[in-house]
Order: structure tokens, then C-alpha cells, then sequence
């Protein structure tokens, strides 16, 4: 199994207002085609580790291996390459663009990289619509759809780059029951199908159960 995403003795201090020990000695892989959840209380620090994990935040002690890569002190410009090459991302909030059309908001990470031409881009970005059955809304405007067909354009958005691993916080933390069976199943069929990697933060237990693996986290600390 390759190995896609690893956390080596991760420890994280806040030192203001004072000293604390807020991560302490995080070890897990996450393997290609695993679904995986984080659950533990408000405060364990699921949240902040996943920051680190998206090399959001590079203040930490610790060894953070991407596709058996060490990502740990790269320079700021590498480490945005990284993350918008190798990682989705998928929110509680879609943070789409309202003004934009469903197919420009999809296609904006791969502008950014800017490793295929226009049309290339375009014609990916409607692929991915087509894997989550919205191919027909490519051409409304974000701010026309509803909260379930949001958070599956933010889905597309997460795999246009072809990323190695989708990591989520509280993605159906907005959504009624109905949806999040959706989203839970778009996952499911994403690490089965396109043997993706995802890890996903959420305080919903029965989503958590669905997974392939649940990682507790309590006091800053991954439970045994």
C-alpha cells in the first residue's frame, strides 16, 4: 500500500498568552484509498492539527511526510505548490464565489497551479462535475444552487487537481441528514473508485462510523 500522507512525533505549543502544549506526539498514516475520520471533543485540537497536516501551518515540532516526501521545513512557495498540487480541500463553508458560474469556481485551483491550458482546465472541471452528477449546473451561477449543490461543487473544486489526498473540516457540518448521506457517499465512492485518500474531521458520529477508520484525538493526543 502506498503510503500517502504521514505524521512523524508532531507536537504543537502556543505561546501566547502562555506556554501550551497543545499537539502532543501525533504518529498516524493515512495509506492511498483510505477514508479516514478525526473525532474528539471541541478543543482536542483536531482543527489545529489538520492545519498542519494542509501545511497551513508550518510552526510545529515533528515530521510531516507527503507521498513518502518530507514536507517539513520547505519554503513557503514550495509548500503552496504542494498544497494546491496534492491536497483538496472541503470545508463547512463553500466559500464558492458567488458571482462567478459553478464551472469558473471548479476551475479556479487549476488556474492557479497553471500546469494546463485553458481549455484543458475547462474540460476537467466539467469531468469533475460529471463525476458528482451536477454536470448540468456548470453554467449557473454559484449563487443560484443550493446548500447540498454547493458543497458538491466545493467537492469538484477539492479534486481538480488530481490531489493525492482530500482533507475535510466538518464537511457536512452545514447540511441537513439527507445531504450529508450525500457528501458521505461521494467520499466513499471517491476513495473506492478513484482510490483517493481522505481525511476528514467531524463531530458526526455516524459519518465517523461509515469510515474506514476512526482517529480519536483527546487532550491533544491521538487515543490508542
Amino acid at each position: 500500500m502506498n503510503i500517502v500522507l504521514e505524521a512523524r512525533n508532531i507536537n504543537k505549543y502556543f505561546r501566547k498568552p502562555v506556554l501550551f502544549h497543545v499537539l502532543k506526539d501525533i504518529n498516524f498514516k493515512i495509506d492511498q484509498g483510505e477514508f479516514v475520520s478525526i473525532m474528539g471533543k471541541s478543543g482536542c485540537g483536531k482543527s489545529t492539527l489538520l492545519y498542519i497536516l494542509s501545511t497551513m501551518d508550518t510552526e510545529y515540532e515533528g515530521e510531516l511526510f507527503l507521498n513518502n516526501t518530507l514536507i517539513t521545513g520547505q519554503t513557503r512557495n514550495q509548500l503552496s505548490y504542494i498544497r494546491n498540487k496534492h491536497i483538496g480541500f472541503v470545508f463547512q463553508f463553500h466559500y464558492l464565489l458567488s458571482e462567478f458560474s459553478v464551472l469558473e469556481n471548479v476551475m479556479l485551483p487549476a488556474k492557479k497551479l497553471a500546469d494546463k491550458s485553458l481549455k484543458e482546465i475547462e474540460q476537467d472541471a466539467f469531468q469533475k462535475l460529471k463525476i458528482l452528477n451536477i454536470a448540468h449546473l456548470a453554467h449557473k451561477r454559484a449563487s443560484q444552487i443550493s446548500g447540498g449543490e454547493k458543497q458538491r461543487v466545493a467537492i469538484a473544486r477539492a479534486l481538480i487537481n488530481s490531489p493525492s489526498i482530500i482533507m475535510g473540516d466538518e464537511p457536512t457540518g452545514n447540511l441537513d441528514s439527507h445531504n450529508s448521506d450525500n457528501v458521505f457517499n461521494i467520499f466513499k465512492k471517491l476513495s473506492v473508485e478513484q482510490n483517493l485518500a481522505l481525511l476528514i474531521v467531524t463531530h458526526d458520529e455516524d459519518f465517523a462510523k461509515r469510515t474506514d477508520r476512526i482517529i480519536t484525538m483527546e487532550d491533544g493526543r491521538v487515543l490508542p
